[in-house]
């Protein structure tokens, strides 16, 4: 298929996009950079061709002639999305709305959207399935909620969304994130000897690795269109529902010699299982290779490879957070999150690199 990638340059468009490539699909991909410099390692031995882009800026005929929209573009985790949250709802709710009917407009006849398990927030002690009752705690989550609220009607004969609920995502990515509660351990780990966390370890929370994400993404793709057309999947494995502290004693176990740090409560309240037996019997193909020990000497690997130091741990591009704050405080970006002119820019109005401030997503 000719995929329309957006977010293809972050953490897990860098490992979605040649697994893409290496299935035969052709990918295009936009990207707004303002993760770019978060590059920890040099493992992506092919990439598609890509631009700078924002989701709100994109029109019906960029997408003209794409058989499939892959979304991924979005403010990402609840950190940013409380920042301000009237610019996460302008961007994931309203951005990922308009990006969608003009898909259809354009003839697109797939949109898989990446929606997150995080909309069932404060489920408890049951297993959350697709038809459960939604429970969004942030803007980030609830966004979600919307989008497949709204997105779902504008499905015809001819245009077919799918919803995937990822679970929480884990695993190592050239352009790494280290705000996800697996690879933030494992961080901890190599360069502390110690597993830091800020609970008390017991809220419940799925995982999954963002191998197994694109290997989802490329199922639906392949997919019957009746399999996938108007359909939310919950996406990872049952086995991978964790307690926090199970994942502490994971990460214990391929970082030997650590000691483990709790906390005595947080302000997170997301405690939730998903189950996921609909994906396993209904989606042709799809498995999940990764358990998060697995992924765990993954991670350790890829410090052993880089003699990754504390510094590189810590650095902004590998926190949302971190980096959207750098981006507003150096106001290389405006309070909408949109680029502004570079400073120093020395180009006339009529040279060609005058105006690319794209936007952001």
């Amino acid at each position: 298929m000719k995929v329309f990638l957006t977010g293809s340059e972050g953490y897990i468009g860098t490992i979605l996009a040649p697994y893409l490539l290496a299935h035969g699909h052709d990918v295009t991909g936009v990207d707004t950079g303002f993760h770019r410099v978060g590059w920890l390692y040099n493992g992506v031995d092919r990439a598609p061709s890509w631009r700078e882009a924002d989701i709100r800026n994109v029109t019906v005929e960029d997408l003209r002639g794409f058989d499939a929209v892959v979304h991924l573009a979005e403010l990402s985790n609840d950190p940013v999305g409380q920042l301000n949250p009237d610019i996460t709802f302008e961007i994931n709710h309203r951005g990922s709305l308009r990006l969608a009917t003009l898909a259809r407009e354009a003839g697109v006849e797939r949109f898989i959207y990446m929606s997150s398990c995080s909309v069932y927030g404060a489920a408890g002690d049951g297993f959350s399935t697709e038809t459960s009752e939604v429970q969004p705690l942030t803007a980030y989550a609830k966004c979600k909620v919307f989008v497949e609220r709204d997105v779902s009607p504008l499905a015809n004969d001819s245009f077919s969304p799918t919803f995937l609920r990822n679970a929480t995502a884990f695993g190592a990515s050239p352009r790494m994130r280290f705000d996800l509660v697996v690879n933030d351990l494992a961080g901890h780990a190599w360069t502390e000897k110690v597993i830091r966390m800020d609970s008390d370890g017991r809220p419940w929370r799925p995982f999954v690795h963002i191998l197994d994400i694109s290997r989802a993404i490329d199922c639906v793709l392949q997919a019957p269109r009746d399999v996938v057309h108007n359909e939310i999947f919950n996406v990872g494995s049952n086995a991978q529902n964790y307690q926090i502290r199970e994942i502490a004693e994971q990460i214990s176990d391929a970082f030997p010699g650590c000691r483990t740090q709790f906390g005595d409560s947080t302000g997170d309240a997301r405690n939730y299982k998903a189950n996921f037996d609909k994906i396993h019997e209904r989606l042709p193909g799809f498995e999940t290779r990764y358990d998060v020990a697995r992924g765990a000497r993954q991670l350790l690997e890829v410090f052993q490879a880089i003699d990754m130091s504390t510094e590189l741990f810590e650095f902004r591009g590998h926190t949302r957070i971190k980096q959207i704050k750098h981006l507003l405080e150096t106001k290389q970006i405006d309070d909408h999150f949109y680029w502004l002119d570079p400073p120093g820019r020395v180009f006339g109005d009529d040279d060609v690199l005058t105006g690319t401030a794209a936007a952001t997503a």
